[in-house]
């Protein structure tokens, strides 16, 4: 999250071309040079204007106000800002109002992390093969025969530990396991090698040591074909992928085909699971933080 506040010495509008970086509640009509040139700043950095989106009741002394304190926020976040106001009581040694910011932030952890069974997902989808059934029915029936024998005095947590244990290993051998999704699926082990290739050939070089031209251009051609290779492999698999949710879509198999566009509209989601608390303390926990009632104040 950035935040940029501070005295900007710009008068905001409330100008329409200028919308949605500013808002409808700004103390002034119009922008002078250095509002215009603080909306210039903020647009193309995808921040927004958040001090001119907040109505706040005008108290009219019969001397002049200025509102050229501002704070910006990315456009991402900018509802993290709760309110944005002037506090004209306190006594900031200074010819500006003490302007206050409450921020509010909430981080959750990755919910497959906090949902995570063993690191084991079972294929149960192959329960719909008659054979498959079949077989997983026999499995887990002579292993709960074995449990029979046991005696009545046995502790009970132990006991379920072996129920558990015979469902878990009867379906790990009937239905089989889900693979773990490679962050990169497509970096197989020909890319490994031409990616160790490319560490043997920059430490050989000693491009480092002697930067002269040729050193600098064999190496660049190196880079170059290890560029060229990850690019042409990664178009590959995209390709072969597009292709079977093609076909999914054509059979109508409607799980694998969410399985396969969601794939493709997820891209990278960074998560966190670690909060500083008061005490400086670093906290993970599988849960769902809030932080709520931070201000920010700010005067210059």
């Amino acid at each position: 999250m950035k935040i940029v506040l501070g005295d900007f010495n710009a008068k905001v509008g409330r100008e329409n071309i200028f919308k949605p970086t500013i808002g409808n509640e700004s103390l002034h009509k119009d922008s002078n040079a250095d509002g215009v040139r603080t909306v210039n700043f903020t647009t193309p950095k995808n921040l927004v204007v958040k001090s001119t989106m907040f109505p706040h009741r005008n108290i009219p002394d019969g001397k002049t106000h200025n509102q050229i304190d501002h704070i910006l926020i990315n456009r991402r976040w900018q509802s993290n800002i709760l309110d944005v106001r002037s506090c004209r009581g306190a006594d900031c040694n200074t010819d500006h109002y003490l302007g206050v910011a409450k921020v509010r932030e909430s981080l959750a952890v990755n919910k497959q992390a906090a949902q995570k069974f063993d690191g084991e997902r079972f294929i149960v989808r192959e329960l719909n093969d008659l054979e498959v059934r079949k077989q997983y029915h026999i499995e887990i029936t002579n292993r709960f025969a074995a449990l029979e024998n046991l005696s009545n005095g046995e502790d009970t947590y132990r006991a379920w530990e072996n129920i558990k244990e015979n469902i878990k290993t009867s379906a790990k051998e009937s239905l089989g396991v889900y693979e773990l999704k490679q962050r990169k699926p497509w970096f197989d082990e020909e890319c490994s090698g031409v990616s160790d290739q490319r560490k043997q050939a920059k430490a050989k070089m000693q491009w480092l040591q002697d930067p002269s031209q040729i050193n600098v251009d064999n190496l660049n051609n190196v880079r170059r074909e290890a560029s060229r290779h990850f690019r042409n492999t990664k178009k590959e698999y995209l390709k072969a992928k597009i292709e079977e949710v093609e076909n999914n879509s054509k059979i109508k198999n409607n799980r694998d085909l969410c399985r396969g566009i969601n794939d493709f509209k997820k891209g990278y989601q960074p998560r966190t699971n670690i909060v500083k608390v008061e005490k400086g303390d670093m906290v993970a926990d599988p849960k769902v933080f809030w932080l709520g009632g931070g201000t920010i104040s700010f005067s210059y």
